[in-house]
């Protein structure tokens, strides 16, 4: 399961450094596969769209600091735990239902993002 950053976000910025894969983004600033990772080429998205590693998507808030759950591992193959939950002080770090996804599948990820 991907993790998300609920509107509690005070925008304090804590979560971004502590991602492995670059997946936290503070509201309002586009994101691509290819930030802070060793993704080329094309990636098929969660969603099942194939997508190149350069190619700018939008925002997925405007308000608050935002992680895609399609560069999120739940720190997996990092940290025992995510990293963006240990570290932010309103506890607004919290798994994200709409993403489940299994150990194994996380793993995987990681592996594409890191490869």
């Amino acid at each position: 399961m991907a993790i998300k950053i609920t509107e509690e976000c005070i925008n304090c910025g804590a979560c971004e450094p502590e991602c492995p894969n670059n997946a936290i983004y503070e509201g309002g600033v586009e994101w691509a596969l290819a930030d802070g990772t060793t993704v080329k080429g094309n990636f098929t998205l969660l969603d099942g769209t194939v997508a190149t590693a350069d190619q700018r998507f939008a925002p997925i808030s405007t308000d608050t600091y935002y992680i895609t759950p399609n560069k999120c591992t739940e720190c997996q193959g990092f940290h025992e735990e995510p990293q963006c939950a240990s570290v932010c002080p309103v506890d607004c770090c919290v798994a994200d239902e709409a993403y489940a996804e299994t150990v194994d599948a996380l793993m995987a990820k990681k592996e594409l993002l890191h490869a």
